[in-house]
């Protein structure tokens, strides 16, 4: 990378950090979560990451019906797996 190019990743985190949040959060002061603390607390709860790759179709019925549900993707892929018999 050139040294501009470097500048501008730099200039790009710190807005990003300075940048207001969201007006439905207004009065909240939002909960700042690093990558390695988020790691921490999922491996606490016994979490591991798993990526798979599913077609949109698939994907896009998930998110449904984890919408229609209120549940986390995370949660509803969970509760789907642990029906399966083994």
């Amino acid at each position: 990378m050139r040294k501009t190019d470097l500048a501008k990743a730099d200039a790009k985190k710190i807005m990003s950090k300075v940048s207001p949040g969201h007006a439905s959060s207004f009065g909240k002061a939002p909960e700042v979560i690093d990558k390695r603390e988020q790691r921490r607390r999922d491996q606490a709860l016994g979490l591991v990451p798993f990526a798979v790759k599913l077609h949109c179709d698939l994907v896009a019925q998930l998110n449904a019906q984890a919408t229609a549900r209120g549940l986390d993707m995370n949660q509803l892929v969970g509760e789907l797996l642990s029906r399966c018999p083994t």
